[in-house]
Formats: C-alpha cells, sequence, structure tokens
C-alpha cells in the first residue's frame, strides 16, 4: 500500500483511523473541503488549516482547463502553487464531465468533451486522467469513472458500471508507484445492491489503495443512500480507507460513519456560507431573515471560530444583506469549522466507544431546531 492506513478503534461499523500520506497524516473519519480550482472559496490556506483540515480536494476537470496541469506542474506542483503544506486527493473529472451531458461523448476509450468555458474540445482517458493527477502532485488519485445520472434504467446503470470497471483496470495501471501516494477505485452501481456488490469485487480483485463509493447524492435521497452503504460498505476490505463523494448534509455523515465511511467531500459548507447558511450545534441557521436584524448573541456559542468569537449574530445578518464580502468568509470558515469539529467528536465518540449516545445527541439536538433554517 503506497499509504499508510492504520484502524485504531471501533464502535460497531465505525471505524476511527490514521491516514499517512506524502503531506502528513489524516485522522479519520474526516471531511474534505473542496479546494475545485486550487483553492477553498473565501478562504486563505492558512484559514483552511485553522479548522483542522489536513486534506483538501483539487478538481482534475476545472485545472486541467484552467490553469492547466502542465502549468501547474511547471509551477511546483498543486500544493506549491496553491500553498497547501497538508494532503491533497484530486477527483477524476468523471462527475463533471457527466454534468456536461450534451457537450460530451462516452466510448469505451473515453471522454469527449467540450469546456463549459470556450467551446474547446478535449478528451479525458483513463491515462490521461490520472496522468493529470500525477502533474499536480495529489496524494490521492481517483480513478476515471462514469457516474450514471439518477434516475436511470438498470440496463444503463450495468453497462456503465462495467464500463467504470475497465476504466478502473486502466486507470490503476497507468498510476505511477510511489511513496506516500495512493490510488482509490470507485464503486458504481447506480441504487442496486448487486450491482454496487459486483462493482466492489471487482476493483478488490484489480486491487487499490482505498475505495470509494461514487454516484450517490445526486437525488436519490437519504434512505436510499443509506440502503446503498449497507449493502456496499460490508463488501469493502477492512484494512483500506472509504471513501463517500459528494455527501453532504451534517445528518448524512453522522449516518454514513455509523456505516464505515472514513472519508467525505461536498460542496455544501462553503457553498451554504457564501449564501449565509450557517450550520450550529442546534441546527441550520439563515441569516438573511431579519429575526437576526438585533440578535447580540453569537451564531454559535460553542464554537471557537472566527464568527462565532468575534461577531454577533446582528453583524452577521447586516454583511449578508449588504453583500459583503466579509460575510461570506466568515460564514465559510465557521461552517468548515462545524464540519471539522462534527468529524472530531465523532473521533472521540469511536474511541470511548459511544458513537450510538453522540448519534442520539445530535439527533434530538437537530430535531428540536429543525424549524431553525426558516427563522
Amino acid at each position: 500500500m503506497s499509504v499508510g492506513f492504520e484502524v485504531l478503534a471501533r464502535d460497531s461499523a465505525a471505524r476511527r483511523g490514521r491516514l499517512t500520506t506524502a503531506h502528513g497524516i489524516v485522522d479519520t473519519p474526516v471531511f474534505m473541503p473542496l479546494a475545485t480550482t486550487g483553492t477553498v472559496k473565501a478562504m486563505t490556506p492558512q484559514g483552511v488549516a485553522a479548522t483542522g483540515a489536513r486534506i483538501v480536494l483539487g478538481n482534475t476537470y476545472h485545472l486541467m482547463l484552467r490553469p492547466g496541469a502542465e502549468r501547474i506542474a511547471a509551477l511546483g506542483g498543486l500544493h506549491h502553487f496553491m500553498n497547501w503544506p497538508y494532503a491533497i486527493l484530486t477527483d477524476s473529472g468523471g462527475f463533471q464531465v457527466m454534468s456536461l451531458a450534451d457537450r460530451r461523448t462516452i466510448a469505451e476509450a473515453g471522454v469527449t468533451f467540450r469546456s463549459h468555458l470556450d467551446g474547446s474540445l478535449h478528451e479525458l482517458t483513463p491515462e490521461r486522467s490520472v496522468a493529470i493527477q500525477h502533474s499536480l502532485g495529489a496524494d490521492i488519485t481517483m480513478v476515471l469513472d462514469e457516474c450514471t445520472p439518477y434516475p436511470a434504467p438498470r440496463e444503463a446503470v450495468e453497462r456503465s458500471m462495467e464500463l467504470t470497471m475497465r476504466w478502473a483496470e486502466r486507470s490503476r495501471r497507468a498510476f505511477v508507484e510511489r511513496p506516500g501516494h495512493a490510488v482509490f477505485g470507485i464503486v458504481q452501481g447506480g441504487v442496486h445492491p448487486d450491482l454496487r456488490q459486483r462493482s466492489a469485487a471487482r476493483l478488490i480483485e484489480i486491487g487499490f489503495d482505498g475505495y470509494a463509493v461514487g454516484g450517490l447524492a445526486i437525488g436519490e435521497g437519504q434512505d436510499t443512500t443509506f440502503a446503498v452503504l449497507d449493502a456496499t460498505v460490508p463488501a469493502l476490505p477492512e484494512g483500506r480507507p472509504r471513501y463517500l463523494m459528494g455527501v453532504g448534509k451534517p445528518a448524512d455523515l453522522v449516518g454514513a460513519v455509523s456505516r464505515g465511511i472514513d472519508m467525505f467531500d461536498c460542496v455544501l459548507p462553503t457553498r451554504s456560507g457564501r449564501t449565509a447558511q450557517a450550520f450550529t450545534r442546534r441546527g441550520t441557521v439563515n441569516l438573511r431573515n431579519a429575526r437576526h436584524a438585533d440578535d447580540p448573541a453569537p451564531l454559535d456559542p460553542e464554537c471557537g471560530c472566527p464568527a462565532c468569537t468575534g461577531y454577533s449574530r446582528a453583524y452577521l445578518h447586516h454583511l449578508s444583506r449588504a453583500g459583503e464580502i466579509l460575510g461570506s468568509m466568515l460564514l465559510t470558515a465557521h461552517n468548515l469549522q462545524y464540519y471539522a469539529d462534527l468529524m472530531s467528536a465523532m473521533r472521540s465518540a469511536i474511541k470511548t466507544g459511544s458513537l450510538a449516545a453522540f448519534v442520539a445527541a445530535f439527533a434530538e439536538a437537530q430535531g428540536e431546531s429543525a424549524a431553525e433554517g426558516t427563522k
């Protein structure tokens, strides 16, 4: 295994682990902030690190188009380019290409697509995707996959999954082994348990450093997501990290950790920070709402982020209504701190064997304030 992964504690299906990469140690379960174009939006690298984050996610599709993987490589690689000294996972570009829909053509060789920036034509093969991620200097490389839209006929999902498995094998062959670097396979198969299990078995046969569950959080709903995890996670190796791609809301993370997932990413905390939505220990808060205009209280009195320790809800409301950049910066920092704290609390609960009690307390606190986001 090119990266080290050790399971330090278990609580039922949940695991507390440690991932050792070329750019440091990552404690799991972990949430990875999105650095889509080489930056976590509205944050400095130092601010991201201050939340406790030790790994971020870069976007292969966007970086290959702008400023270009070769340019980044010539400038010292993505870590140096964005001034981030810790680990980076890069996606393969598969999800972004799927979202182009009418601008792409999928074939056995790979995907041909037109850039959303200028309409220029590009080809992304499994080998090219891995080569781009290598030139970026990613600690963790993802195989190229086809993310099947939801809903889709079972026959289409099966064909897509089988293509992804063939691409996975090619991606694995193209990956260059070096200390502290890893390549992860991606389980596909839609909402069909048997297809998911077939996909997992094939990836294990090929052999990867870690295993991701892809193709979820695209409209299927939380109950279905959890049902897919219930069918898929037991089929994955115990000694390898498990990554749920693109998920999600705090309750999604809590449920997925309880089912044995170790790694997460999602646009939600940063995007919500730019739209005045804040996650707190008592529910979601909409800072644009008038009820906050005269409120001197902190956003979340239990949070140690700059927004909560230095400013009132009234001030954050003012920034949001005035469209000030500082509002996006403070709320993004808060949301990332909340997610980091949530993962830290679950790691502690797993260590002490008290995750079930944590989950119950989390559900009660969130349930009591379910209407907070509308106030």
